[in-house]
Formats: C-alpha cells, sequence, structure tokens
C-alpha cells in the first residue's frame, strides 16, 4: 500500500467543501471548525448559516428538532438543484438515527446521496435536492 492509499481523506474534501463555498454551520459544537481543519481557497464559514449558504451542515440534537425545523434549514441550503445539506446526528443510537434522518428528508423531495463520520461523536447524511 502506498503512504498516499493509506491516509484518510481530510474532512473538508469527504463533506465536498468547494473553493469559494459559504459553508453553513447550525448548531455545531463549539470549536467544530477546529475539526474541519485546512479548507479550500475562499471558503466562508457563517455560524448560524445566514443568508444562502452551501453547504449547510445541521447538527440535530432531538426528533422533534429534526421534524420542526427541517423544511427551514432545507431552504438555507438552497431550493435550486445545486443545494447541499448534511444533517448530522449523534453516534450512539439516540433519536434521531440515520434512519430516522434518512426518511425526514425523502419525505420533504430530498435525496442522501452520501454518508460521512464526521468525527467519533457525529455521523452525517448528504441530501441534494431529487430531480424533477
Amino acid at each position: 500500500m502506498t503512504e498516499e492509499a493509506g491516509r484518510a481523506a481530510p474532512l473538508a474534501q469527504k463533506l465536498g467543501i468547494r473553493p469559494g463555498d459559504i459553508l453553513g454551520l447550525l448548531g455545531a459544537p463549539a470549536g467544530f471548525e477546529r475539526v474541519l481543519g485546512n479548507l479550500p481557497q475562499g471558503v466562508v464559514i457563517r455560524r448560524g448559516a445566514r443568508g444562502r449558504c452551501a453547504p449547510v451542515i445541521w447538527f440535530v440534537r432531538t426528533a422533534r428538532q429534526l421534524e420542526r425545523e427541517l423544511k427551514k434549514v432545507a431552504g438555507k441550503a438552497g431550493e435550486a438543484a445545486e443545494s447541499r445539506l448534511w444533517i448530522a446526528w449523534r453516534k450512539g443510537g439516540a433519536p434521531p438515527g440515520e434512519n430516522a434522518v434518512r426518511r425526514a428528508g425523502l419525505a420533504i423531495g430530498l435525496v442522501d446521496i452520501k454518508i460521512c463520520a464526521i468525527d467519533s461523536t457525529w455521523s452525517g447524511l448528504f441530501f441534494v435536492r431529487r430531480r424533477s
């Protein structure tokens, strides 16, 4: 195995963060910017995801929060095909889990296309708008 093959991809790459993105963080743990590591050139981070952001990483702590806020949060990630939304949940089986997050996204016209272990506490599903 080559040295390159033995290294994990940087988190920013796994999350699909691109040069010039406006990264929205909703409910991110304190210090999460450090977890992201080096970001591509020109990336701006907006805690609270004020204005349009893409991608948005939303850290959901309860099933009720997911149910009540998903449509609003999905709107922050964009209404068009370029919409990019990560919904993160705590690992370890506390609701909501992966299946609940997936069902909620599908119910409002999103499609999950990727899963990622964000860190030792959080996992996430990446959603985009369903094509017409």
